[in-house]
């Protein structure tokens, strides 16, 4: 085994071994019983590290999570790569993916964030994931790959490289990121379910009305809107069924909902 397997294996594959994967995924990054490992999340069109260094920063600030890995999509975006230490469902990954996007990045339009793992809604057995990186990306003939915090801005006119990425220097970014333990994951659940959003900037409270004062220095609580609890399962179903909400919002939450019904992955 490589270098750079060992370091993917460490941080983000399933630790089942020599199982085939029924969701038709990127091998090794789907559990046979649907868990994950690796959590990603995306901005592009275009890429802006400006941004997305926000999030980096403030998960190990606030939260004190280990580093996510930095990578460029090959594409048009950048990607945040979450290691788990231990496997967690397709709906909890999501859930904690949109408290992150609520709170550090409401005032991108959401059609510029990528999330996955998600639910194919055509398929709610199908379980999608990113492409793991370094890859080829045929769209573009050119590479993904995991880089430098240091050399991440300069990546922002031209998210990927040309030529495939040295696989030991790959490794070497890897070798210094931490997975995150089950008890600093369920810590920062709690610590994100209630996220204070404002209504002028969130497309989950876009609509709301206003209250004793401009909307615009009005604030509202998340967990006022959907019920004061850390259970991603409660979060999902409070913004599927709030007819306030934008119409894609509640769609992708009806998407992460949908193995809870199909009864494939435990609640």
């Amino acid at each position: 085994m490589s270098t750079l397997q060992a370091e993917l294996d460490r941080l983000y594959l399933s630790h089942e071994r020599n199982i085939q994967n029924p969701h038709g995924a990127e091998p090794g990054l789907i559990a046979s019983d649907g868990t994950v490992r690796a959590m990603v999340l995306e901005l592009a069109r275009p890429a802006d590290w400006t941004l997305l260094s926000i999030l980096w920063r403030g998960v190990q600030t606030d939260l004190e999570l280990p580093a996510p890995a930095i990578a460029v999509s090959g594409i048009d975006g950048y990607q945040l790569w979450f290691s788990l230490a231990e496997p967690t469902s397709v709906a909890q990954a999501r859930a904690f993916l949109e408290f992150l996007r609520l709170r550090y990045l409401n005032l991108v339009a959401p059609g510029r964030i990528s999330m996955m793992p998600s639910v194919d809604a055509a398929m709610p057995g199908k379980i999608h994931h990113a492409l793991l990186v370094p890859a080829l990306q045929p769209a573009t003939g050119r590479w993904s790959a995991f880089i430098a915090p240091d050399l991440a801005a300069i990546f922002s006119e031209e998210p990927w490289l040309d030529l495939p990425p040295n696989p030991d220097a790959q490794a070497k970014v890897l070798a210094r990121l931490e997975c995150i333990k089950p008890a600093v994951f369920h810590a920062a659940l709690e610590r994100l379910s209630p996220v204070v959003v404002r209504t002028e900037t969130s497309p989950m409270t876009s609509v709301a009305v206003e209250r004793g004062g401009s909307q615009a220095n009005q604030e509202v609580n998340a967990s006022d809107l959907h019920g004061n609890s850390p259970d991603p399962k409660v979060f999902l179903l409070g913004v599927m069924n709030d007819k306030t909400i934008e119409l894609h919002l509640r769609i992708e939450a009806a998407k992460a909902l949908l193995p809870y019904f199909e009864g494939r992955v435990g609640s």
